[in-house]
């Protein structure tokens, strides 16, 4: 395994949970680890909600935009080591041939810009779902990617996917 690694988490509308986990590995993994986030149907605007949650947990949010998967299965595309779809939808999806072949897995995780409710519920959600992906993340860099093999990567990250 190379000594950095690309990840891409996706999601249907690329507004909310895949941009909190782009962010939140982007800070985490810095120097290790560059994150992405795109959408199989990208709203083109990252919710308020989620960069106010982000904003609050003082990571940066420059440079975090919606965004389509084709960026990342076109030429050019930075060679991606890891895919997460963090939202049902999207994992249902017949996704676009991912060049060299990343590993994947599915992280379910509920959607904060489907609550509706006062709007101290609604950045509940929010703070909900950035919770779970925190967490997830840091699970994920707690496994040591250099010295295990493929598959039983592939088996410690489905597993961080189920808790």
């Amino acid at each position: 395994m190379p000594d950095h690694y690309n990840v891409l988490f996706l999601c249907t509308g690329n507004s909310a949970r895949s941009i909190l986990a782009e962010a939140i590995l982007n800070h985490k993994g810095k120097g290790q680890f560059t994150a992405y986030s795109a959408g199989s149907h990208p709203t083109g605007k990252v919710r308020p909600e989620a960069l106010r949650q982000i904003e609050f947990a003082r990571l940066p949010t420059a440079g975090l935009r919606s965004k389509s998967w084709d960026e990342f299965a076109s030429p050019g595309a930075p060679k991606l080591d890891f895919v997460f779809t963090v939202c049902d939808n999207a994992a249902k999806e017949q996704c676009p041939y991912w060049p060299g072949q990343p590993m994947t897995a599915h992280w379910g995780v509920a959607d904060p810009a489907a609550v509706k409710g006062t709007p101290e519920e609604i950045a509940r959600a929010f703070r909900d779902a950035f919770t779970v992906l925190d967490r997830r993340i840091g699970l994920f860099l707690s496994l040591p990617l250099a010295a295990l093999e493929d598959m039983a990567i592939q088996r410690e990250i489905d597993q961080i996917g189920r808790s």
